[in-house]
């Protein structure tokens, strides 16, 4: 009832709006791609500590998290185009405060301000592609989020490649985010109201005339907005989380829901999105611009991952897709683990050591290199190590100079006679982490970057969706915002191979869970959701 024949050609305007719309999905993508090239040139400029790095990186999703609370009762009580309007318009202002900040802290209030407008489109974009969509396109309308996401990651690789070289070229790669935030808030004049969200408000008429421009000629309204007040009034009955959790079926869906979002995240997604340059970079390639490079070639493989899912979905489902993918996950960490590791333990020896009580005391350059505060000083090429010592870096220089010795004159390093290697060792096989991050995206994108979204949309009863779509979002939000806020933390703590053996494992368990909970929902009626939920674990895969 209430469907549109996809034989009937569907009017430009509602493409514009699917497209238009999307753009929020683009700015996302874009800044979670951005940042990874940008800070290691932003670190460099502005001598940031690894706590600086952190901050600046996790500030944007910790500001999206908690706009996102505001953004889901601000569209339902002002609508969804004016949130989308004001996504843009605050995206486009923290854009311009990045791309001219003067120093750190100009910069991480920038970095706030487009967390708070990623906060709001992240909550109104989606609704609002959803309620003007017809239904024979709501089913893709995921698939174009998600792929303007994963574009925005591509584009944004690219865009850091191209002023890698440019003095201040970090500047143009935060600031370029303003130009397509300024495309959506001009084509904002031109955007209808949600016909769904008129509705809610008794304004039928108004809804009426909205969809008379989205919706083919012979298309039936009347039917079409009853369907919509229908479905307005089984949201009335949504219930809170103490009816959700007195149902076990819905119990048992949430927990699926809850861990799928959990493991997302903790299976380091986001670690190799915000820091794949500084990933690369700590492999032992140091050029800047070809570190940035590579990362844009290794961030291209969510883009064409995100399309293979797209075709396996259907053809495999949602559990084999999950399982498959991190599966691969979790042994593509293992070779970026088992890459950091080889380069720790067959690092350039010190020729040179400090006495054993001096903090930048070690053997070897990856036990140098392994604190913040040293780093390693060597004469020669890389793969002729002549001399070598561990010195304490100058703060005021970073990671370019000591503070004493050798590398702390810089004529010797300007001239190529001696080497600062701040964060990482020379190693002749950083090709194999380069290769490990490819595969790992390759392998993420398909399946866990998309299926615990999908899978959420799909497991809940009308009645609990809200609330359990709201608190495994905040899952997602939450854990995203842990990881990005430690992973330069946990290379000190742990080493750079410690941490990617603790993603594998945490990946490695994943695996075992949802081999055990996550039942296929492919093909499975949402009315039929809450009886597949209600039988014992060894029947549910049983399709």
């Amino acid at each position: 009832m209430g469907e549109v024949s996809a034989t009937k050609s569907l009017p430009a305007a509602i493409y514009f709006l699917i497209l238009l719309s999307a753009i929020g999905g683009f700015l996302f993508g874009y800044d979670t791609g951005v940042v990874s090239g940008a800070m290691i040139l932003v670190r460099e400029d502005f001598k940031l500590s690894i706590e600086w790095h952190e901050l600046i990186v996790s500030a944007t999703i910790a500001a999206a998290m908690m706009a996102a609370l505001v953004a889901g009762p601000a569209s339902d009580r002002f609508g969804r185009r004016p949130v989308i309007l004001c996504a843009s318009l605050v995206f486009l202002a923290g854009a311009l405060v990045m791309g001219a900040a003067p120093e750190k802290v100009t910069l991480l209030v920038g970095r706030i301000i487009v967390g708070i407008g990623i906060g709001f489109a992240s909550m109104a974009v989606p609704v609002y592609l959803s309620e003007v969509s017809p239904v024979e396109l709501r089913g893709r309308i995921t698939v174009v989020n998600n792929i303007f996401i994963t574009g925005g990651q591509v584009i944004s690789a690219v865009v850091s490649g191209i002023f890698s070289e440019v003095t201040m070229g970090w500047r143009y790669m935060l600031g370029l985010a303003g130009l397509p935030a300024l495309l959506q808030l001009i084509g904002s004049a031109f955007m209808p109201e949600s016909p769904r969200w008129l509705i809610s408000r008794g304004r039928d008429a108004e809804a009426m005339k909205v969809l008379e421009k989205i919706r083919p000629k012979d298309a039936d309204l009347i039917n079409e907005i009853e369907v919509m007040k229908a479905a307005l009034a089984e949201d009335t009955n949504q219930r809170g989380l103490r009816e959700v959790l007195s149902s076990a079926p819905v119990r048992q869906a949430l927990l699926v829901g809850s861990l799928l979002q959990l493991f997302q995240q903790i299976s380091g997604i986001n670690t190799v999105m915000y820091y794949s340059a500084s990933i690369i970079t700590m492999a032992g390639i140091t050029d800047k611009s070809l570190a940035i490079w590579l990362s844009a070639a290794t961030s291209s493989m969510n883009f064409f991952g995100t399309f293979l899912g797209l075709w396996l979905v259907e053809r495999l489902g949602r559990r084999s897709l999950t399982l498959g993918s991190l599966l691969g996950t979790m042994l593509s960490l293992f070779v970026m683990a088992l890459t950091f590791q080889m380069a720790y333990i067959n690092s350039p020896k010190v020729t040179f050591p400090n006495s054993d009580s001096h903090e930048c005391f070690a053997d070897s350059c990856g036990v140098c290199t392994s604190k913040s505060s040293c780093g390693y000083c060597f004469m020669g090429d890389q793969n002729d190590i002549l001399n070598s010592t561990c010195l304490a870096t100058d703060e005021t220089s970073y990671n370019e100079m000591s503070v004493t010795g050798w590398c702390s004159n810089s004529t010797l390093i300007n001239d190529g006679q001696v080497t600062f290697a701040y964060d990482w060792c020379p190693y002749k096989y950083a090709w194999l982490c380069i290769m490990g991050l490819a595969i790992y995206l390759l392998c993420f994108s398909p399946g866990m970057g998309p299926m615990p979204w999908t899978i959420n949309s799909e497991i809940y009863p009308g009645w609990a969706r809200a609330t359990c779509t709201s608190i495994t979002t905040s899952i997602n939000w939450t854990a995203n915002l842990v990881v990005s806020l430690t992973f330069l933390t946990l290379t000190e703590l742990l080493l750079k191979h410690g941490v990617f053996y603790m993603y594998m494992g945490l990946a490695g368990l994943g695996l075992i869970i949802f081999f055990f909970l996550l039942p296929e929902t492919r093909g499975v009626a949402l009315e039929d959701m809450e009886n597949l939920f209600s039988k014992p674990l060894s029947s549910r895969f049983r399709r």
